[in-house]
């Protein structure tokens, strides 16, 4: 997979107008956009229906956690949008990210993949709502439930890449969020990584908010994390 295809731009604005003024000037720098709940909120899906319009691919991360019926309403209308991805919790369990799995089939182009822990949390939060395991087994563990259930892949951190990719295989997706230049701030993530690491260590698509979108020139910062990302193919 090229260096461009596996960049993944978190549009994480709370207004239209910021959303489309990094667009503009990423140009076709960017294939790629992760739309989410507060953007999606606030500027509606006409947003997505412009990128798609575009030529963009967009990651819907909804983060679905309902009851199956409505799950399955909410991905049936991701993928009359047009969207690439979109994201079910595995939390929920079995049945949810099936009727998510079997919502998308009409859908050919939509992949369904599954949070397993949000990448802000530590072992001590799992602890606060009475999981008892730390974040990298209880990834394994949801990741697993995940692809039995038939998702494409998941949503995890950098720094559980490998066991993940280990774990699912070499076709599975693997998108990491937490994802920071070399002596940037991961921000609200409590388990970051840099692009190469996270490539290098099995992810096939890496989320980038801040390092690009909060950048003073958006393009040369692209520009670097492909470089970054270049280093991680040539030798894995």
């Amino acid at each position: 997979m090229e260096p461009t295809s596996r960049v993944i731009v978190a549009l994480d604005f709370d207004n239209r107008r910021a959303a489309d003024e990094i667009i503009d000037r990423l140009g076709d720098e960017c294939r790629f956009y992760k739309v989410g709940l507060e953007l999606l909120t606030a500027a509606g899906p006409d947003l997505i229906k412009h990128l798609v319009a575009k030529g963009k691919e967009v990651f819907l991360d909804l983060k679905l956690f309902e009851i199956p019926n409505s799950v399955a309403g909410a991905v049936r209308a991701a993928g009359a949008l047009g969207v690439s991805m979109v994201t079910v919790h595995s939390m929920g369990g079995t049945d949810i990210v099936a009727a998510a799995v079997a919502a998308a089939r009409d859908f050919p182009r939509l992949r369904v993949l599954a949070l397993t822990v949000v990448t802000s949390m530590t072992t001590s939060d799992l602890t606060d709502i009475g999981i008892n395991a730390s974040t990298d087994v209880q990834e394994r563990r949801l990741a697993r439930l995940a692809q039995h259930a038939g998702c494409h892949g998941v949503i995890a951190s950098p720094q559980e890449a490998a066991p993940l990719r280990a774990a699912l295989g070499p076709s599975a997706l693997i998108v990491t969020p937490g994802v920071a230049l070399p002596g940037e701030s991961p921000g609200d993530h409590a388990r970051p990584g840099t692009p190469h690491a996270a490539v290098a260590s099995g992810a096939s698509h890496i989320v980038l908010g801040r390092t690009i979108t909060r950048a003073a020139d958006p393009v040369a910062a692209m520009q670097l994390v492909r470089a970054d990302l270049g280093r991680a193919c040539r030798t894995s």
